[in-house]
């Protein structure tokens, strides 16, 4: 096993400046790690070029705002913070991320306003997130914990707390040998893996579940450009458990699993497929042209 995230050589961008990797520390009183006052991104490059770079930087301000934590730095500050991240630590394969959070200062309650808000990139090489369920076909929990609705929860950022009920969705899942967990959302709809969307196939045909309460992933939005130029028909539509029983393709979609096959959610199987893979292949054609 390798080192831990928080003992290695490198550097991350903090604040406007580079530190030693090993130096990038918060105080123990940091508003973010006491009420979850946090978003991130989670990026990857290819060749030296992060896949919708700027599209991440763009949603990594709305989620700030969303949470009513306003970014101190512009799109264009944190794109260029992110290639030299990247140059910095002599990457061009990597993954790439993007957190701004609430820091340390003179409020230590619920309320934050007066503390300051605080940025950070850091990069580091990373393979593939599911091992080699990326070939095989990823096994699938379904969890007990669904998604919440838009009326009680910031749903549509990439906010930190949000991922409280994946984080012990996939503990779950991994107890029981699985890759990850299925998510239901708060009406008993499939949602989404706890960190990627999730897509199906029947009769050559893509459902995939309208995204009214989880993040619509730039990977999903990507993945149904790819189907809709190849003419084929893709539903975005509630999908109900029940369902599951008549697809038989199945994969995720997300910036660190990409695209990843599904072999098994629950009882139910389903083939790693030749429509899965020339969409696995088409994605990782189009990352790295």
């Amino acid at each position: 096993m390798g080192a831990g995230y928080d003992d290695r050589d490198g550097w991350i961008w903090l604040d406007g400046q580079f530190v030693p990797w090993r130096s990038a520390n918060v105080h123990l009183l940091t508003h973010a790690m006491h009420y979850a006052s946090a978003v991130f991104e989670g990026e990857r490059a290819y060749n030296g070029r992060i896949f919708l770079s700027r599209e991440h930087s763009e949603r990594l301000i709305y989620s700030g705002n969303a949470i009513d934590m306003p970014i101190p730095y512009t799109v264009d500050e944190i794109e260029a913070a992110k290639y030299e991240v990247l140059a910095r630590n002599g990457l061009t394969d990597a993954y790439v991320r993007a957190v701004a959070w609430r820091g340390a200062g003179e409020d230590m309650g619920v309320a934050s306003a007066r503390n300051p808000v605080r940025v950070a990139i850091a990069s580091w090489e990373w393979g593939a997130y599911y091992g080699d369920a990326k070939m095989k076909g990823a096994r699938l929990d379904v969890s007990k914990w669904r998604r919440p609705s838009p009326e009680t929860a910031p749903c549509f950022a990439k906010a930190a707390g949000l991922y409280m009920i994946c984080t012990m969705s996939k503990h779950a899942a991994e107890a029981k040998g699985c890759s990850d967990a299925m998510m239901l959302d708060h009406r008993g709809y499939v949602a989404e893996a706890t960190g990627a969307n999730i897509f199906f196939v029947r009769d050559g045909e893509v459902h995939t579940p309208k995204p009214d309460c989880f993040l619509n992933g730039l990977t999903r939005q990507t993945v149904i450009g790819l189907l809709t130029d190849r003419q084929i028909k893709v539903h975005e539509r509630h999908i109900e458990p029940a369902e599951l029983e008549g697809f038989q393709q199945c994969w995720l979609t997300g910036t660190a699993a990409e695209v990843t096959p599904v072999g098994q959610i629950g009882d139910y199987a389903f083939e790693v497929g030749a429509l899965t893979r020339n969409i696995a292949e088409a994605y990782e054609k189009l990352v790295r042209s």
